[in-house]
């Protein structure tokens, strides 16, 4: 098989730019049935409404060239900078529970990857480029209105702390996109560690295609888990290590009131990176069911059933591995097995540190889950909003300077709180912190912005009728959602009754 550069490319697109990526492609040196090779699709009239020129820098670009016409057209995919060696990726997955053999990238091209700043790989991705060989049907396009929803919500999980995939820029296409009605097309530039997933296992699985497989887990182990070259049993550490930081990640955002709303196997990341923002949502009130995504019928991925998804995915993760680990068949279910059965203890015990973070502890108690669930019992019954209730619990600690309202106010019963809270304060008591430091922690913790839906409808509304205003006003409060921001204020309220967002879409 004849092997080509993924660093040089020989079609018209490719036009000297001062734009420059310093491409250095390693997925691109894998067998050609790992992708489909494809240019982006040009469009009619792009136009930049958004630069991350903090994230460019980060990345090692120079945001100024980016800010230019030739920017805009490497964005939009109508130039294909030096160096890139575009591509959509292969994957399989299970959607709501069932198999597809094949889905892959539909609307999103790879462009290459750089080497950023602190020395990390990431890739370069066009989402909404066009029709690829796995568009199935599809336009391969993407209305603007996601586009932005991923933007301001990727942005602000990276800000929150949370392993996320990162938003480089955001194109106006110029031409509508049709779905329900005609909308404004979009394309964002994504960056990720990686867009390797758990479906990109299934997909070699699928085919008994083992030298694949073993390709593909010497590839994410040289990419994400170096420290495991040099083990005999690697692709059953790769697997201890999906699951370790799957835990992690789940728990991380399930922290802040977070719902994936998708958690097909082929939206997990081998790398551990939140990644695919469609229908995504933070809660207002907290409710375990809570469901927002509008093709989630059945609330599979509903807030409460998180944990037990992310499970559920991992099996199918070792499922697909199993070729790869030694011995008989039988010595190679019960590595899968170990390794899987970690996740409920690791998740537990990452879900109560967060918990204990968010609550101002730093010690470990086994009263601690019983503190955690009684305290979320009684919000569910009192339809106590999830951020700011923890927002304001550190009001009840140290010197609440700013006259901010106590977290009981968000109760519909105030006593149901001041019991709980009698508990939890007799528990900070006992560990004997200042309370300053505790407030100050518990501040630091806890945001006082997030994404709210209301405010992202905002914004896309506007977007549709021209006018990017309430996106710039969002990204940049969310951009410091710790620190409180004076003439804010309507950034950190829950919605009114009649703001109240019910559902989110996908777009696709």
């Amino acid at each position: 098989m004849e092997r080509r550069d993924p660093g040089k490319m020989g079609d018209v697109m490719n036009t000297a730019t001062s734009a420059t990526f310093p491409f250095d492609n390693s997925y691109a040196q894998l067998p050609d049935r790992f992708y489909a090779r494809l240019d982006p699709a040009p469009v009619k009239a792009p136009r930049l409404i958004k630069l991350n020129e903090a994230l460019a820098r980060e990345l090692g670009l120079d945001a100024a060239a980016l800010n230019t016409r030739e920017g805009v057209e490497i964005f939009a995919g109508n130039r294909t900078p030096e160096g890139a060696f575009p591509l959509a990726m292969a994957y399989a997955g299970h959607q709501f529970g069932g198999w597809v053999p094949q889905l892959g990238d539909g609307r999103a091209i790879l462009l290459g990857e750089v080497v950023d700043r602190n020395g990390r790989r990431r890739d370069i991705q066009l989402k909404g480029s066009g029709r690829t060989p796995y568009s199935r049907m599809g336009d391969g396009r993407a209305p603007l209105g996601p586009v932005i929803r991923e933007y301001i919500v990727s942005e602000a999980m990276a800000a929150l702390g949370v392993p996320t995939t990162r938003s480089l820029a955001v194109v106006a296409t110029g031409e509508p996109v049709f779905r329900e009605t005609a909308l404004p097309g979009g394309v964002l530039t994504r960056v990720a560690a990686s867009h390797i997933r758990v479906g990109s296992f299934q997909f070699f699985a699928a085919r008994q295609d083992v030298e694949g497989l073993r390709k593909l887990a010497d590839h994410v182990i040289e990419r994400h888990y170096p420290e495991l070259q040099s083990i005999e049993e690697r692709y059953a550490g790769l697997l201890h290590r999906v699951v370790e930081r799957q835990a992690d990640l789940v728990a991380e955002w399930m922290g802040l009131g977070f719902i994936h709303g998708v958690m097909n196997t082929d939206n997990m990341t081998i790398s551990g990176e939140t990644i695919d923002y469609g229908p995504c949502a933070f809660m207002d009130e907290y409710r375990r069911d809570q469901v927002f995504s509008s093709i989630d019928q059945q609330g599979r991925y509903a807030y409460g059933n998180q944990p037990p998804v992310a499970h559920w995915n991992l099996v199918r993760l070792a499922q697909a591995m199993l070729p790869l680990f030694a011995g008989d068949d039988e010595a190679q279910v019960a590595v899968a097995q170990e390794a899987v059965d970690r996740f409920p203890a690791l998740f537990r015990e990452a879900w109560l540190g967060v918990m204990r973070r968010k609550l101002g502890l730093d010690t470990v108690d086994e009263s601690d889950e019983k503190l955690v669930e009684d305290l979320l019992q009684k919000m569910e019954e009192n339809q106590a909003d999830f951020t700011l209730t923890f927002r304001r619990l550190a009001n009840a600690v140290g010197e609440n300077d700013g006259g901010e309202p106590p977290a009981r106010d968000r109760f519909i019963d105030p006593t149901a709180f001041d019991a709980w809270s009698a508990v939890w304060l007799a528990r900070l008591l006992k560990e004997g912190n200042a309370p300053a430091a505790v407030r100050a922690s518990m501040l630091a913790t806890n945001p006082l912005y997030i994404p709210r839906n209301h405010l992202v409808e905002e914004s896309i509304a506007a977007a549709y009728e021209d006018d990017f205003g309430p996106f710039e006003a969002l990204t940049a409060v969310l951009s410091q959602p710790f620190t409180e921001q004076a003439g804010r204020e309507r950034y950190a309220q829950a919605p009114l009754p009649e703001q109240r967002v019910r559902q989110t879409f996908c777009g696709t």
